[in-house]
Protein backbone atom coordinates (compact mmCIF):
# COMPACT_ATOMS: atom_id res chain seq x y z
CA UNK A 1 0.00 0.00 0.00
CA UNK A 2 1.37 3.50 -1.36
CA UNK A 3 2.64 5.93 1.60
CA UNK A 4 -0.36 8.63 -0.50
CA UNK A 5 -2.95 5.82 -0.29
CA UNK A 6 -6.02 6.95 1.67
CA UNK A 7 -6.99 4.27 4.46
CA UNK A 8 -10.49 4.54 3.55
CA UNK A 9 -10.54 3.50 -0.27
CA UNK A 10 -8.19 0.22 1.06
CA UNK A 11 -10.80 -0.69 3.63
CA UNK A 12 -13.36 -0.73 1.12
CA UNK A 13 -11.90 -2.81 -1.32
CA UNK A 14 -10.85 -5.11 1.24
CA UNK A 15 -14.73 -5.63 2.57
CA UNK A 16 -15.24 -6.37 -1.27
CA UNK A 17 -13.09 -9.00 -1.38
CA UNK A 18 -14.42 -9.92 2.13
CA UNK A 19 -17.87 -10.27 0.09
CA UNK A 20 -16.41 -12.04 -3.02
CA UNK A 21 -14.50 -14.56 -1.04
CA UNK A 22 -17.53 -16.03 0.04
CA UNK A 23 -18.24 -17.71 -2.76
CA UNK A 24 -15.19 -19.35 -1.86
CA UNK A 25 -16.83 -23.41 -2.04
CA UNK A 26 -13.67 -24.96 0.72
CA UNK A 27 -15.55 -23.86 3.83
CA UNK A 28 -11.41 -24.27 5.58
CA UNK A 29 -10.64 -21.55 3.05
CA UNK A 30 -13.23 -19.27 2.96
CA UNK A 31 -12.71 -19.24 6.38
CA UNK A 32 -8.75 -18.85 6.27
CA UNK A 33 -8.82 -15.81 3.28
CA UNK A 34 -12.62 -14.30 5.58
CA UNK A 35 -10.43 -14.15 8.64
CA UNK A 36 -7.35 -12.88 7.17
CA UNK A 37 -9.10 -9.90 5.49
CA UNK A 38 -11.09 -8.90 8.54
CA UNK A 39 -7.42 -9.28 10.73
CA UNK A 40 -6.12 -6.62 7.98
CA UNK A 41 -9.25 -4.25 7.79
CA UNK A 42 -9.09 -3.99 12.14
CA UNK A 43 -5.28 -3.58 11.98
CA UNK A 44 -5.56 -0.67 9.32
CA UNK A 45 -8.02 1.20 11.42
CA UNK A 46 -5.83 1.72 13.78
CA UNK A 47 -3.97 4.22 11.39
CA UNK A 48 -4.63 8.20 10.78
CA UNK A 49 -2.40 7.13 7.50
CA UNK A 50 0.46 5.06 6.18
CA UNK A 51 3.69 5.17 7.48
CA UNK A 52 5.93 7.36 5.34
CA UNK A 53 7.30 4.29 2.74
CA UNK A 54 3.75 2.63 3.02
CA UNK A 55 2.58 -0.95 4.00
CA UNK A 56 3.52 -4.41 3.52
CA UNK A 57 1.15 -6.58 5.57
CA UNK A 58 0.87 -10.04 5.36
CA UNK A 59 -2.27 -12.27 7.05
CA UNK A 60 -3.23 -15.75 7.31
CA UNK A 61 -3.49 -19.02 8.51
CA UNK A 62 -0.04 -20.31 9.29
CA UNK A 63 -0.89 -23.56 11.67
CA UNK A 64 -0.16 -26.84 10.15
CA UNK A 65 -3.30 -28.23 11.52
CA UNK A 66 -6.68 -27.70 9.94
CA UNK A 67 -8.84 -28.62 12.42
CA UNK A 68 -6.84 -25.68 14.49
CA UNK A 69 -6.35 -22.36 12.89
CA UNK A 70 -4.08 -19.69 13.45
CA UNK A 71 -4.78 -16.27 11.75
CA UNK A 72 -1.56 -13.77 11.85
CA UNK A 73 -0.91 -10.83 10.73
CA UNK A 74 2.54 -9.34 9.75
CA UNK A 75 3.17 -5.83 9.03
CA UNK A 76 6.49 -4.06 7.95
CA UNK A 77 7.02 -0.46 6.69
CA UNK A 78 9.26 -1.39 3.80
CA UNK A 79 12.58 0.03 3.06
CA UNK A 80 11.68 2.10 0.11
CA UNK A 81 8.21 3.52 -0.53
CA UNK A 82 6.17 1.91 -1.66
CA UNK A 83 4.51 2.76 -5.73
CA UNK A 84 1.87 0.69 -5.96
CA UNK A 85 -1.44 -0.60 -4.34
CA UNK A 86 -1.44 -4.58 -4.43
CA UNK A 87 -3.79 -7.10 -2.79
CA UNK A 88 -2.96 -10.99 -3.33
CA UNK A 89 -5.07 -14.14 -2.29
CA UNK A 90 -2.45 -16.95 -2.48
CA UNK A 91 -1.29 -19.90 -0.21
CA UNK A 92 1.91 -18.10 0.45
CA UNK A 93 2.85 -14.42 1.28
CA UNK A 94 4.36 -12.82 -2.07
CA UNK A 95 7.69 -11.48 -0.45
CA UNK A 96 9.00 -11.09 -3.95
CA UNK A 97 8.51 -7.22 -4.79
CA UNK A 98 9.93 -6.57 -0.79
CA UNK A 99 12.89 -8.57 -1.71
CA UNK A 100 13.69 -6.23 -4.81
CA UNK A 101 13.76 -3.20 -2.88
CA UNK A 102 16.61 -5.28 -0.69
CA UNK A 103 18.44 -5.62 -3.41
CA UNK A 104 21.65 -3.51 -3.89
CA UNK A 105 22.57 -2.21 -6.57
CA UNK A 106 26.14 -2.55 -5.68
CA UNK A 107 28.01 -5.44 -4.12
CA UNK A 108 31.41 -5.51 -2.24
CA UNK A 109 34.01 -8.30 -1.11
CA UNK A 110 35.28 -7.39 2.16
CA UNK A 111 38.02 -8.79 3.46
CA UNK A 112 39.35 -8.17 7.32
CA UNK A 113 42.82 -9.99 7.92
CA UNK A 114 46.14 -10.06 9.60
CA UNK A 115 48.43 -12.62 9.80
CA UNK A 116 46.74 -15.07 11.18
CA UNK A 117 43.10 -14.93 10.55
CA UNK A 118 40.97 -13.66 7.69
CA UNK A 119 36.99 -12.61 7.36
CA UNK A 120 35.80 -12.34 4.29
CA UNK A 121 32.16 -11.45 3.47
CA UNK A 122 29.70 -9.52 0.74
CA UNK A 123 28.37 -6.18 1.72
CA UNK A 124 24.34 -5.49 -0.63
CA UNK A 125 23.45 -1.79 0.64
CA UNK A 126 23.98 -2.03 4.71
CA UNK A 127 24.07 -5.33 4.76
CA UNK A 128 26.98 -7.44 5.18
CA UNK A 129 26.74 -11.15 5.02
CA UNK A 130 30.05 -13.39 6.11
CA UNK A 131 30.49 -15.91 3.53
CA UNK A 132 34.09 -17.54 5.17
CA UNK A 133 36.24 -17.32 8.09
CA UNK A 134 39.94 -18.41 7.91
CA UNK A 135 43.09 -19.34 9.69
CA UNK A 136 46.52 -19.19 9.39
CA UNK A 137 48.54 -22.33 9.49
CA UNK A 138 52.23 -20.52 8.93
CA UNK A 139 53.26 -21.17 13.19
CA UNK A 140 52.26 -25.01 12.56
CA UNK A 141 54.16 -25.45 8.92
CA UNK A 142 57.51 -23.44 10.57
CA UNK A 143 58.93 -24.52 13.49
CA UNK A 144 61.85 -22.99 13.85
CA UNK A 145 63.42 -25.90 16.48
CA UNK A 146 66.58 -28.57 14.39
CA UNK A 147 66.17 -25.52 10.75
CA UNK A 148 69.10 -23.66 9.66
CA UNK A 149 68.25 -19.51 9.82
CA UNK A 150 67.93 -19.75 5.52
CA UNK A 151 65.36 -22.81 5.69
CA UNK A 152 63.03 -21.51 8.27
CA UNK A 153 63.04 -18.17 6.62
CA UNK A 154 62.13 -19.85 3.78
CA UNK A 155 59.53 -22.31 5.20
CA UNK A 156 57.77 -18.78 6.51
CA UNK A 157 57.98 -17.23 3.43
CA UNK A 158 55.82 -20.37 1.77
CA UNK A 159 53.48 -20.85 4.44
CA UNK A 160 52.80 -17.30 4.46
CA UNK A 161 52.49 -17.47 0.31
CA UNK A 162 49.96 -20.45 1.06
CA UNK A 163 48.02 -18.31 3.21
CA UNK A 164 47.73 -15.75 1.25
CA UNK A 165 46.60 -17.96 -1.40
CA UNK A 166 43.51 -19.79 0.76
CA UNK A 167 42.25 -16.22 1.49
CA UNK A 168 42.72 -15.35 -2.50
CA UNK A 169 41.14 -18.97 -3.68
CA UNK A 170 38.22 -17.74 -1.02
CA UNK A 171 37.73 -14.33 -2.67
CA UNK A 172 37.50 -15.75 -5.85
CA UNK A 173 34.97 -18.38 -4.93
CA UNK A 174 32.71 -15.37 -3.37
CA UNK A 175 33.11 -14.13 -6.73
CA UNK A 176 32.14 -17.10 -8.87
CA UNK A 177 28.97 -17.90 -6.08
CA UNK A 178 27.99 -14.45 -7.20
CA UNK A 179 28.34 -14.73 -10.66
CA UNK A 180 31.17 -12.31 -11.27
CA UNK A 181 28.52 -9.34 -10.22
CA UNK A 182 30.43 -7.81 -7.57
CA UNK A 183 31.95 -4.48 -7.85
CA UNK A 184 35.34 -4.72 -6.40
CA UNK A 185 37.41 -5.80 -3.43
CA UNK A 186 38.38 -3.65 0.08
CA UNK A 187 41.09 -5.04 2.11
CA UNK A 188 41.01 -4.17 5.70
CA UNK A 189 43.55 -5.16 8.93
CA UNK A 190 46.52 -4.06 11.04
CA UNK A 191 50.01 -4.14 9.80
CA UNK A 192 51.44 -4.58 6.04
CA UNK A 193 50.03 -8.11 6.07
CA UNK A 194 46.84 -6.42 3.47
CA UNK A 195 49.05 -4.63 1.18
CA UNK A 196 50.94 -7.59 0.99
CA UNK A 197 48.57 -9.82 0.14
CA UNK A 198 46.80 -7.36 -2.76
CA UNK A 199 50.67 -7.65 -4.43
CA UNK A 200 50.87 -11.16 -3.80
CA UNK A 201 49.05 -11.60 -7.60
CA UNK A 202 46.94 -14.11 -6.19
CA UNK A 203 43.62 -13.08 -7.32
CA UNK A 204 41.54 -13.99 -10.37
CA UNK A 205 41.96 -11.07 -12.68
CA UNK A 206 38.65 -10.11 -12.46
CA UNK A 207 38.79 -9.11 -8.99
CA UNK A 208 38.63 -5.11 -8.89
CA UNK A 209 40.87 -4.23 -5.86
CA UNK A 210 39.18 -0.54 -4.75
CA UNK A 211 41.67 0.00 -1.54
CA UNK A 212 43.33 -0.92 1.56
CA UNK A 213 42.76 0.23 4.94
CA UNK A 214 43.99 0.10 8.36
CA UNK A 215 42.36 -1.31 11.04
CA UNK A 216 42.56 -2.72 14.35
CA UNK A 217 40.40 -5.64 13.80
CA UNK A 218 39.64 -8.68 11.58
CA UNK A 219 36.19 -10.26 13.00
CA UNK A 220 33.24 -9.60 11.28
CA UNK A 221 31.71 -7.59 13.83
CA UNK A 222 34.78 -4.47 14.57
CA UNK A 223 36.77 -4.91 11.94
CA UNK A 224 34.34 -5.05 9.56
CA UNK A 225 32.62 -2.28 11.27
CA UNK A 226 35.98 -0.57 11.14
CA UNK A 227 36.48 -1.57 7.66
CA UNK A 228 33.26 -0.10 6.30
CA UNK A 229 33.25 3.06 8.01
CA UNK A 230 37.28 4.09 6.74
CA UNK A 231 35.64 2.88 3.08
CA UNK A 232 32.56 4.13 3.11
CA UNK A 233 33.72 7.43 0.45
CA UNK A 234 35.46 5.05 -2.03
CA UNK A 235 32.43 2.82 -1.80
CA UNK A 236 29.67 5.83 -2.55
CA UNK A 237 32.04 7.04 -5.27
CA UNK A 238 31.79 3.95 -6.91
CA UNK A 239 28.25 4.23 -7.59
CA UNK A 240 28.91 7.50 -8.89
CA UNK A 241 31.28 6.40 -11.57
CA UNK A 242 29.32 4.12 -12.53
CA UNK A 243 26.48 5.95 -13.25
CA UNK A 244 28.84 8.96 -15.07
CA UNK A 245 30.38 6.72 -17.05
CA UNK A 246 26.93 4.88 -18.56
CA UNK A 247 25.32 8.51 -18.76
CA UNK A 248 28.13 9.34 -21.08
CA UNK A 249 28.09 7.20 -22.96
CA UNK A 250 24.39 7.15 -23.44
CA UNK A 251 24.82 10.98 -24.60
CA UNK A 252 27.48 10.34 -26.99
CA UNK A 253 24.97 7.61 -28.51
CA UNK A 254 22.00 10.08 -28.69
CA UNK A 255 24.29 13.05 -30.40
CA UNK A 256 25.38 10.67 -33.18
CA UNK A 257 21.76 9.34 -33.58
CA UNK A 258 23.73 5.91 -32.24
CA UNK A 259 22.92 2.84 -30.09
CA UNK A 260 20.53 4.54 -27.61
CA UNK A 261 16.77 5.28 -27.47
CA UNK A 262 14.95 6.83 -24.64
CA UNK A 263 11.24 7.10 -23.70
CA UNK A 264 8.76 5.15 -22.77
CA UNK A 265 6.95 3.94 -25.96
CA UNK A 266 10.77 3.97 -27.43
CA UNK A 267 12.39 1.56 -24.77
CA UNK A 268 9.08 -0.89 -25.04
CA UNK A 269 9.26 -1.41 -28.86
CA UNK A 270 13.06 -2.24 -28.12
CA UNK A 271 12.73 -4.57 -25.45
CA UNK A 272 9.84 -6.36 -27.60
CA UNK A 273 12.18 -6.63 -30.59
CA UNK A 274 15.08 -7.83 -28.45
CA UNK A 275 16.79 -4.74 -28.98
CA UNK A 276 18.55 -4.14 -25.69
CA UNK A 277 21.60 -4.41 -24.26
CA UNK A 278 21.31 -2.46 -20.98
CA UNK A 279 18.00 -0.66 -19.32
CA UNK A 280 18.35 2.80 -17.50
CA UNK A 281 15.50 4.06 -15.25
CA UNK A 282 15.87 7.45 -13.23
CA UNK A 283 15.02 6.67 -9.40
CA UNK A 284 12.39 9.38 -9.22
CA UNK A 285 10.23 8.79 -12.68
CA UNK A 286 6.82 7.52 -11.92
CA UNK A 287 4.50 6.67 -15.37
CA UNK A 288 1.28 4.88 -14.95
CA UNK A 289 -0.87 3.26 -17.56
CA UNK A 290 -4.48 3.90 -17.57
CA UNK A 291 -6.70 2.00 -19.43
CA UNK A 292 -10.40 4.48 -19.59
CA UNK A 293 -13.83 3.22 -21.01
CA UNK A 294 -15.96 6.50 -22.67
CA UNK A 295 -19.59 6.05 -21.29
CA UNK A 296 -20.67 7.52 -24.72
CA UNK A 297 -19.49 5.44 -26.88
CA UNK A 298 -18.07 2.11 -24.60
CA UNK A 299 -14.61 2.71 -26.57
CA UNK A 300 -11.49 2.14 -24.69
CA UNK A 301 -8.38 4.33 -24.68
CA UNK A 302 -5.02 4.35 -23.20
CA UNK A 303 -2.79 7.48 -21.82
CA UNK A 304 0.52 7.20 -20.11
CA UNK A 305 0.20 9.73 -17.01
CA UNK A 306 2.72 10.92 -14.46
CA UNK A 307 2.91 9.71 -10.99
CA UNK A 308 0.63 7.23 -9.39
CA UNK A 309 -2.23 9.10 -8.17
CA UNK A 310 -5.49 9.10 -10.28
CA UNK A 311 -9.28 10.91 -10.76
CA UNK A 312 -12.10 8.41 -11.06
CA UNK A 313 -13.40 10.19 -14.05
CA UNK A 314 -12.35 12.47 -16.46
CA UNK A 315 -14.95 14.47 -19.07
CA UNK A 316 -13.83 14.75 -22.61
CA UNK A 317 -16.47 15.40 -25.48
CA UNK A 318 -19.46 15.61 -23.45
CA UNK A 319 -18.60 11.70 -22.12
CA UNK A 320 -17.44 10.61 -19.04
CA UNK A 321 -13.93 8.38 -19.16
CA UNK A 322 -14.09 5.98 -16.55
CA UNK A 323 -11.14 3.92 -15.12
CA UNK A 324 -10.54 0.49 -16.55
CA UNK A 325 -7.62 -0.76 -15.30
CA UNK A 326 -4.40 1.03 -14.66
CA UNK A 327 -0.82 -0.05 -14.17
CA UNK A 328 3.06 0.51 -13.45
CA UNK A 329 4.78 1.58 -16.58
CA UNK A 330 8.03 1.89 -15.38
CA UNK A 331 7.70 -2.07 -13.30
CA UNK A 332 6.41 -3.41 -16.60
CA UNK A 333 10.00 -2.19 -18.60
CA UNK A 334 12.24 -3.35 -15.58
CA UNK A 335 9.84 -6.65 -15.33
CA UNK A 336 10.78 -7.23 -19.53
CA UNK A 337 14.44 -6.25 -18.97
CA UNK A 338 14.61 -9.21 -15.98
CA UNK A 339 12.64 -11.66 -17.79
CA UNK A 340 14.94 -11.57 -20.98
CA UNK A 341 17.94 -11.54 -18.41
CA UNK A 342 19.17 -7.58 -19.29
CA UNK A 343 20.64 -5.45 -16.71
CA UNK A 344 19.05 -2.83 -15.52
CA UNK A 345 20.72 0.20 -14.23
CA UNK A 346 19.26 2.79 -11.45
CA UNK A 347 20.38 6.71 -12.12
CA UNK A 348 19.72 8.95 -9.08
CA UNK A 349 18.59 12.45 -9.60
CA UNK A 350 21.54 13.75 -7.41
CA UNK A 351 23.64 14.72 -9.64
CA UNK A 352 23.74 16.61 -13.35
CA UNK A 353 23.54 13.44 -14.98
CA UNK A 354 20.47 12.25 -13.16
CA UNK A 355 18.82 15.35 -13.55
CA UNK A 356 19.22 15.51 -17.20
CA UNK A 357 17.62 11.98 -17.18
CA UNK A 358 14.80 12.77 -15.75
CA UNK A 359 14.34 16.28 -17.15
CA UNK A 360 15.70 15.72 -20.56
CA UNK A 361 14.79 12.14 -21.83
CA UNK A 362 11.60 11.15 -19.55
CA UNK A 363 13.89 9.43 -16.67
CA UNK A 364 13.72 6.11 -18.91
CA UNK A 365 16.56 5.09 -21.46
CA UNK A 366 18.20 2.33 -23.18
CA UNK A 367 21.07 1.05 -24.92
CA UNK A 368 20.73 -0.95 -27.85
CA UNK A 369 22.28 -3.65 -29.58
CA UNK A 370 21.48 -2.43 -33.29
CA UNK A 371 20.54 0.40 -34.73
CA UNK A 372 17.85 -0.13 -37.56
Amino acid sequence: MPPDYQLSDEIGKLKEEHGQAGNIKSKSTRQNVQGAIDRIIQYLRLYKKPPPNGFAIFAGNISSVQANPDIELFSIEPPQPVKANMYRCDSTFLLEPLEAMLEAKEMYVLVVMDGREATIGVLKGTYFNMEKKLRSFAQQKARKGGQSAGRYERAVEESIDDYYKVVADAVNDVYVKYQNKLSGLVVGGPGPTKENFVKSKTLNYQVKILGTFDTGYTDEHSGVRELLEKAKDILSEQAVVKEKRIMERFLDEVSRNGLATYGYKNVKNALMVDNIVKLIISEDVELTEVEYKCTLDNQSVKYLEPGNSRHAKHEEDGGTLEIVSQKDAVEELIDMADKKGLETLFISVTTQYGNELLLGFQGIAAMLKYKK
